[in-house]
């Protein structure tokens, strides 16, 4: 399984972005995928995830600004970010895993994209 993420660059407080992560060699109807973000000097952590037939999880503190979305047909996975905060930004990853269970902890997913860096400036 690769995954190949893309759509980080540079925005201004208040913005959007949309990133999207491409899945190939695999079987991605018994994945789940995830976006996970690691900011500088802290852990990484889970900002989303979305399963096969579109059932979602997200952080607490990022719902309603943040949407996972994905599109089966192309194997991919999306993360549209509104309404962007200076703290948003970091590095942004997409994993995957097997299963039907949400898992928050990075160690459970086994398939990682290159990530993206998203840059928020104030």
């Amino acid at each position: 399984v690769q995954l190949q993420a893309s759509g980080g660059g540079l925005v201004q407080a208040g913005g959007s972005l949309r990133l999207a992560c491409a899945g190939s060699g695999g079987t991605f109807s018994s994945h789940i995928m995830g976006w996970f973000r690691q900011a500088p000097g802290k852990e990484r952590e889970i900002v989303a995830a979305i399963k096969w037939r579109g059932a979602t999880y997200y952080e607490e503190s990022l719902k309603g600004r943040f949407t996972i979305s994905r599109d089966n047909a192309k194997d991919t996975v999306y993360l549209r970010m509104n309404n962007l905060k200076p703290e948003d930004t970091a590095v942004y990853y997409c994993a995957a895993r097997e299963g039907s269970l949400f898992y928050t902890d990075q160690s459970e997913y086994p398939y990682w994209g290159q990530g993206t860096l998203v840059t928020v400036s104030s």
